[in-house]
Parts: structure tokens; sequence; C-alpha cells
């Protein structure tokens, strides 16, 4: 291996480190913003939810059509 090789190598490990903690840094915050002030165990289970969730499924299927 030459030394550019093991530069490559180096730099790939280090910025794979990185990036792994910052996008659990990231999860880790909207997770906390998610869960705040309601426990998660508490489910909401309202005729509104159900036909937000009903459109979403709606729109995200004509999107794959796309």
């Amino acid at each position: 291996m030459n030394a550019n090789q093991l530069i490559n190598m180096a730099i790939r490990m280090i910025m794979r480190r990185l990036m792994r903690s910052g996008v659990d840094a990231g999860v880790g915050v909207v997770g906390k913003h998610m869960s705040k002030g309601k426990s998660p165990s508490a489910a909401p289970d309202s005729k509104a939810t159900q036909k937000r969730a009903r459109s979403t499924m709606k729109i995200a299927r004509r999107m794959g059509r796309m």
C-alpha cells in the first residue's frame, strides 16, 4: 500500500465515525423534540388522526407514481 491509500483509508474511517456521531446526535434531538410533553405509551387514537394518516398515505402513493 502506498501513502495515498493509507491516508485515504484513515480519512474514511475518521469521516465515518464523525458522520455516525452527527447522525446519532440529530436523531436524539428529534426524538427529544417529538416526545416533549407526551408519554411514550400515550398514542392518539382520534378520528382526525386516522383521517390524517389515510390522506398522508394517499399522497405518498401518488408521489410514488411520479
